[in-house]
């Protein structure tokens, strides 16, 4: 899988948020993009998403590498990329009328969760076993925010995005965090969108949206 950016920009009314961005993202890569505060990091993830469109340039999700891309891999549109994405974001919300079972049997009605991978045994990985049959509603912050990483990354997607992902986690679940990144994300695109070190610190490549401004 590549998403590819040629000469992309994006705005709104009439400021730019970035323009002439050229990248190509990689399966089995991770990439970081950071900067200030209200600088468009989340906007620029929310068009990798296939959720935002693009101003001017162009944006291509293709099956394959970088390599086949060149060699008439599939095209995917920008109407069916959702399919390939996960997605993890303070702006995103849970069904918290649900208990933690309940919302992750919903999720994955529509995007079904990695080969071999149940409901219990993402339940006992991100430490909510004691809150099972609680609704997410009487929840922490932090709890939530372990329920909304594993329907991220458990799904069985592509491509994962992760905007400040560690947003009301405390070290273990940072700890976590990371350990679910190493175990269930190498072969896919990771995007993490954050002025936070310790949310991508391992990502490979860093991307400065300020430098496409």
């Amino acid at each position: 899988m590549t998403i590819s950016l040629s000469d992309a920009g994006k705005r709104f009314n009439r400021d730019w948020i970035f323009r002439h961005f050229n990248y190509t993202f990689e399966s089995g890569q991770s990439y970081a993009i950071t900067g200030p505060n209200g600088s468009g990091k989340s906007t620029l993830l929310q068009v990798l998403s296939g959720g935002m469109y693009i101003n001017e340039g162009s944006l291509a999700f293709r099956t394959g590498n970088q390599e086949s891309a060149q060699n008439n891999s599939t095209l995917i549109s920008s109407e069916n990329i959702y399919q390939q994405v996960s997605i993890c974001a303070p702006y995103l919300e849970v069904v918290e009328e649900m208990t933690a079972t309940e919302f992750l049997d919903f999720h994955q009605a529509f995007k079904p969760f990695l080969p071999g991978i149940t409901l219990a045994s993402i339940i006992a990985t991100v430490g909510l076993e004691k809150a099972l049959n609680k609704q997410i509603r009487f929840y922490s912050s932090g709890m939530k925010q372990r329920i909304k990483l594993a329907q991220c990354i458990f799904s069985d997607t592509e491509i994962v995005l992760l905007d400040e992902p560690c947003t009301n986690l405390d070290s273990s679940g940072i700890e976590l965090y990371n350990q679910l990144i190493n175990e269930y994300c190498k072969k896919r695109i990771v995007i993490v969108s954050s002025n936070d070190r310790q949310e991508y610190e391992f990502c490979k490549e860093k991307i400065n949206i300020m430098n496409w401004k």
